[in-house]
């Protein structure tokens, strides 16, 4: 199976262009259009995607930015295939990993979370008091991230927004990040279970924050020259890139080198010293920053890295996106089919299986049901009020795909192979019933010599035990007479010598 990496690009009318926006995928390689899906004018950060797997394909959200609707296109047909009608209009929209659940924003600060199979509405909240830019799931969909214009992002918890429990309680937020003096115009989250990852934002405010989750603190802030518009974070966590609108891009290394107390290389990350940690980009080295800087020319509006981290894709409001190297911050490219219209998302993602026009790649090569193979993602229309009997009916489309075992994998095990394999470890000289018989009476010989050599060498030890014993025991014996007759002649004479002290005591006195 070979697997071609594309670009999916949101547009909308600029300023100064009339008309709607579409909605494209291209090859990154050679930038040719693969797909096209018009009437769509999408605003920024209001486009989120569902690639195709696990045998569903996947489908593209567009909340419009002059009206209250939500238009879903799949990969599968080149026309709209399913059209919402939202409770409010939407300014940011964001879709977990998983393809379960789908967040929209308001301009008045409101949340609202969708289940996309039922389209059931588990919860709306004010979160903010003013418009949210932007929002973001966390890797595991653990927690849902929110930046608004009032400077604040909010961090919520998924579990507790769904409990069913609490559903008429009003939702409090994990924790709030209140650093940003200015709007907030961009979030991206680290890789990591929740809250063990680590968060980029960035605002208005020339700054770009790194936060903690777990810890709930600031660990390093990035000062730029001018304000940033969109961000884009290496799949690694090695390096960041944040662009300003005046079309100026800034390369932020998360690790430098330096030499340790043996004068050897090492390396170390940048920042993590709290509060009072501001890193100033173009003041601590102009040169080294100089090298890392990307003028595109234009606004830059949004970005993204490619899947293997070695493109740098810029959409900007001119309708171009460019595509540089990372490593020599060459243009390798421009995607140049889209002048006149701004570019309000840009991302990256395998092409789809299932796409319109397109032979499967999953799929037999030239086959004409490859399609109608692979059923679409069920999406259902979003409620626009909270309903307690639809949350307690919860009735959901699910369709479960079909797994097929292909002959001849790895995993094909019959029983005549097991039987076969088990026995060749158990008797691996044996060829036969008869080989068999003849080895195992070979071995019964074996052992029967090697008892009757264990008890000779026994019986020897044996014997040499009871020698040493009968040794041993004649010679303490010995011993303790000798020290018998010694003491009774030292006591014979120390009675006699007595007996003469005794005798010339009686001369003298006499």
């Amino acid at each position: 199976m070979h697997l071609h990496e594309s670009i999916l690009c949101a547009t909308a009318p600029s300023a100064s262009g009339i008309g709607p926006g579409t909605l494209s995928l291209h090859d990154i390689q050679a930038g040719t259009s693969l797909a096209s899906w018009k009437q769509t004018s999408a605003g920024v950060h209001c486009t989120a995607v569902v690639q195709s797997r696990d045998g569903l394909g996947g489908f593209v959200l567009a909340a419009q930015q002059d009206k209250s609707i939500m238009n879903v296109y799949s990969f599968q047909k080149d026309q709209l295939f399913l059209k919402i009608v939202l409770p409010e209009k939407l300014t940011a929209v964001a879709v977990d990993p998983n393809g379960r659940y789908c967040a929209g924003a308001t301009a008045q600060g409101r949340i609202f979370l969708w289940e996309i199979a039922s389209g059931i509405m588990y919860n709306s909240w004010d979160a903010h008091y003013r418009q949210i830019n932007v929002l973001r799931f966390t890797r595991d969909a653990a927690a849902l991230l929110a930046g608004s214009e009032d400077s604040g992002v909010s961090v919520w918890s998924i579990p507790r927004l769904l409990d069913e429990t609490s559903h008429n309680e009003l939702p409090t937020p994990y924790c709030s990040f209140t650093d940003h003096t200015l709007p907030v115009t961009d979030i991206l989250c680290g890789v990591g279970p929740f809250p063990s990852c680590r968060i980029l934002t960035a605002s208005v405010d020339h700054s770009v924050k790194l936060w903690d989750p777990a810890s709930r603190t600031l660990l390093t802030t990035f000062h730029f020259p001018k304000p940033i518009a969109c961000i884009a974070w290496d799949p690694t966590e090695r390096l960041f890139f944040a662009a300003s609108a005046g079309g100026s891009v800034h390369q932020v290394n998360l690790f430098r080198q330096r030499e340790d107390k043996f004068s050897r290389a090492a390396m170390e990350a940048v920042g993590g010293a709290g509060v009072s940690d501001i890193i100033r980009i173009n003041e601590i080295d102009p040169k080294e920053a100089k090298k890392r800087l990307i003028s595109v020319g234009e606004s830059v509006t949004a970005m993204s890295i490619s899947l293997s981290g070695s493109m740098l894709l810029a959409g900007t409001a001119s309708g171009l996106i460019h595509i540089y190297d990372i490593a020599s911050h060459q243009l390798l490219r421009t995607v140049s089919s889209h002048k006149g219209m701004a570019i309000t998302h840009v991302s990256t993602m395998l092409r789809p299986p299932d796409l319109i026009g397109h032979i499967s790649l999953t799929l037999g090569a030239g086959s004409a049901d490859a399609r109608e193979s692979i059923p679409v993602r069920p999406v259902a229309p979003f409620q626009r009020i909270r309903d307690a009997k639809a949350r307690e009916a919860h009735e959901v489309s699910l369709m479960l795909p079909h797994h097929s075992t292909p002959a001849g994998t790895f995993f094909s095990y019959s029983r005549e192979e097991l039987i076969k394999d088990h026995a060749f470890f158990v008797q691996p000289s044996a060829a036969g019933p008869e080989a068999a018989g003849v080895s195992l009476q070979s071995r019964l010989s074996e052992l029967e010599s090697e008892v009757t050599r264990l008890r000779e060498q026994l019986g020897k030890a044996k014997g040499i035990n009871d020698v040493m014993w009968e040794t041993i025991v004649q010679r303490i014996v010995s011993e303790g007479k000798g020290r018998g007759q010694g003491k009774g002649q030292e006591d014979t004479d120390a009675m006699v010598q007595e007996a003469d002290d005794g005798r010339r005591r009686k001369r003298n006195r006499t």
